[in-house]
């Protein structure tokens, strides 16, 4: 049977806000919307829930005085945006068209969907060093991460790792500095790419000790939690250990956006760029919200927040038509 190179009309669905992507941004987005009769269709993506769903405790979210998991808050958020009539669905969007005045986006390379306003809200994936140690102990949720920011008060008078060379790596680390005893930064090249001031501040923070020229090996636990991390120092090959109870990975994060390079502004690093101060980009119905936009302030409360102003922009945007 031979494939057929465009679909029938009849098999194209029309609705009137498409949300791709289903963190606390595509949510939160989901339930403005919905409670404004826009009746949105929501594609959770590949990770359904975000990258929440790799954080186990969350105890910065505000109205959960006892801390949720990451998980159980997604479940929460879902139930919430289809209580007021959300369409959640699996699946991914593969392909988009935001050249004409019909935004066409496709389903898993095969359905296609023809929406008035699109809300990405695609999130941003965390990069790690892909040692097989490092991803089981992520898994787990033993020790693992790459939020400071997020986990950084589980480590609270213990040794801890940071493995980063940039200006996020820095600031993380002197964050880390203010909760932990101990702080190892690993620098895999000679020198910081961080800026002077960065690297300032790190170097003049007394229990934080910088180890150039180290590469990280594996990372070392009982099974359950970590207990430290094995490192080569790359200029006279010795091996050796660091005791410490947690390892933070701040080698960057990659927004998930490459679908959209031709039709969306993005920054050199993949970022949409919006317009400051809404959820709009450069393509008249289509918004922005959380991770995909945000590479400073990266927490779920903020990309709720955005979720919340891309519905609003996309109800005002609507609104305009009539």
């Amino acid at each position: 049977m031979q494939h057929k190179k465009s679909q029938p009309m009849s098999d194209i669905e029309k609705v009137k806000c498409l949300i791709i992507g289903s963190g606390p941004a595509g949510y939160t987005a989901a339930i403005y919307a919905a409670r404004a009769n826009m009746f949105p269709v929501l594609y959770q993506g590949v990770q359904p829930g975000g990258q929440l769903t790799t954080t186990n405790e969350v105890e910065n979210f505000p109205g959960y005085p006892d801390g949720v998991t990451g998980p159980e808050m997604m479940i929460q958020l879902q139930q919430q945006a289809q209580r007021f009539g959300t369409d959640v669905r699996d699946g991914w969007a593969t392909k988009v068209d935001f050249s004409g005045s019909v935004h066409k986006v496709w389903i898993n390379d095969t359905k296609e969907i023809h929406a008035e306003t699109v809300i990405i809200s695609t999130g941003a994936s965390a990069k790690y060093l892909g040692l097989p140690s490092e991803q089981q102990y992520l898994l787990l949720g033993g020790g693992v991460s790459a939020c400071a920011v997020c986990d950084g008060f589980f480590y609270r008078n213990q040794e801890v790792v940071i493995v980063g060379a940039g200006d996020s790596a820095c600031e993380e680390a002197h964050y880390l500095s203010k909760l932990c005893k101990k702080v190892t930064m690993l620098v895999r090249s000679e020198q910081f790419r961080a800026s002077k001031i960065m690297q300032e501040r790190v170097r003049k923070t007394e229990n934080i000790e910088i180890r150039l020229n180290t590469e990280t090996l594996e990372v070392l636990g009982d099974g359950q939690v970590v207990t430290g991390v094995k490192v080569i120092d790359k200029t006279s090959t010795e091996v050796s250990e660091i005791p410490a109870t947690g390892f933070f990975v701040a080698i960057g994060h990659k927004p998930n956006t490459d679908i959209f390079a031709d039709f969306l502004k993005l920054d050199e690093t993949g970022y949409i760029i919006n317009v400051p101060g809404t959820s709009k980009t450069n393509i008249e119905g289509v918004f922005v919200a959380g991770d995909a936009a945000d590479h400073v302030y990266r927490q779920a409360i903020t990309a709720a927040g955005t979720g919340c102003m891309a519905a609003l922009d996309a109800e005002r945007y609507l609104a305009s038509l009539e």
